[in-house]
């Protein structure tokens, strides 16, 4: 506790040029897992959606280095591809929303129009891009409302220096890559090997030492959840690898991108059956887990009692500190949120915009944290305990 995790002025410029000079000791991926501090398996996962894009631009190494800084468990990527099959971290099939590629005029006549998922959509596609072009952009925040003084100072990264960044951590961090639509990848894309963007994915797992079941010793030394939300995808990469899957579950609206599922069916007792073959657990959209009306929560439904009856485990999505994502139940603060979720709900791991915040939470109600004799560190854990006793007083 106590310390500052601020990046100062040198850290930036390493990671705006580059790297160019790796110190001259041991890296910290070159050192055995057994080295250093283990994975936390004893409460839900700290899952850094995005990295800590709370913070800082979503999908960058910055945000990535921000979340192992403040205690992430997992750090968390959605993977696609460029026109000539680099795999990169990125969310949107458009560069649009989290680019500044509408600066770029060069690149003008790029703007299309695909169908993605059934539906007709406008702007610049990774998949027109390759990575050399991709490499000149740079990423700004997606939401107005957060900080936007980072923006304009990272770029993207690829798939690999993400993995690195998770191996040379000082402790061990699990990362949580997503096949981000496989469907309209691999019809964009076009391998020269005739193999399919799944493929591919797996093969830099592969080539980066991930393997092993899940908590088996070959995972724990780096574990990794393969996540994805469509369901052929995960049965696919099932026969190439026993990484632990986990199965993406959209609003009740939304049927899955592949199979074109409803909602209803995929989260039924005989789907749950049939997936956790594949699976060890799901992630849905929180609002199915607990439904909102007027930004009130209602009656949770039984979908953790389901899923924790098959023995899959529950991540849902996404938790996020604002005042505007957090339902008025939780009188504006995160740490409520997260006890009612983690208390009450019972799930296994939260994806957060906010690491440092879940980290914090779990910390100070933690029964296994240990009085580190930090002044600071005590009197944060004395204030929060005080909030918890005025919290039920306070008028709804």
């Amino acid at each position: 506790m106590g310390v500052d995790l601020g990046f100062g002025p040198s850290v930036f410029l390493l990671l705006i040029v580059g790297c160019a000079a790796r110190p001259f000791y041991p890296l910290p991926s070159k050192v055995d897992a057994r080295d250093r501090l283990p994975l936390q398996t004893f409460r839900p996962y700290n899952i850094a959606h995005r990295g800590s894009n709370g913070e800082l631009p979503e999908e960058t190494a910055a945000a990535y280095m921000r979340a192992i800084e403040e205690g992430a468990d997992f750090i968390e990527t959605d993977i696609l591809a460029s026109k000539d099959g680099a795999l990169i971290c990125f969310h949107d099939v458009t560069l649009d929303d989290t680019t500044d590629i509408a600066e770029h005029k060069e690149f003008a006549d790029r703007k299309t129009t695909y169908e993605v998922q059934g539906v007709n959509t406008t702007g610049w596609f990774s998949v027109d891009f390759t990575l050399e072009e991709l490499m000149t952009l740079r990423v700004k925040q997606r939401y107005k409302f957060r900080d936007q003084q980072y923006n304009g100072k990272f770029t993207i990264i690829t798939f690999e220096e993400f993995i690195s960044i998770a191996l040379d951590a000082l402790r061990v961090v699990g990362i949580y890559p997503e096949i981000k639509n496989p469907v309209f990848i691999n019809q964009r894309v076009k391998w020269p090997d005739g193999k399919r963007f799944e493929d591919h994915f797996v093969a830099t797992l592969k080539k980066y030492g991930y393997k092993g079941s899940y908590l088996s010793e070959d995972w724990l030394k780096q574990p990794a959840f393969i996540q994805s939300f469509a369901p052929t995808s995960l049965i696919y990469v099932s026969n190439q690898t026993d990484l632990p899957k986990i199965f993406l579950i959209d609003d009740v609206t939304v049927p899955t991108q592949d199979t074109n599922q409803s909602y209803w069916e995929i989260t039924s007792d005989s789907y749950f059956s049939f997936i956790k073959q594949y699976v060890v657990g799901i992630g849905p959209w929180k609002d199915t887990v607990v439904p909102v009306i007027d930004n009130y929560l209602q009656t949770p439904t039984d979908l953790v009692a389901k899923a924790h009856a098959h023995d899959l485990q529950v991540h849902p999505y996404t938790y996020r500190n604002e005042n505007q994502f957090l339902h008025f139940n939780f009188h504006q603060d995160p740490y409520a949120e997260y006890h009612y979720w983690i208390s009450k709900i019972g799930v296994d791991g939260l994806f957060t915009d906010f690491t440092g915040s879940l980290h914090d939470f779990q910390e100070w109600t933690s029964p296994l944290s240990q009085d580190d004799g930090n002044d600071d560190g005590n009197a944060a854990k004395l204030l929060h305990k005080i909030a918890t006793l005025v919290s039920p007083y306070r008028k709804g």
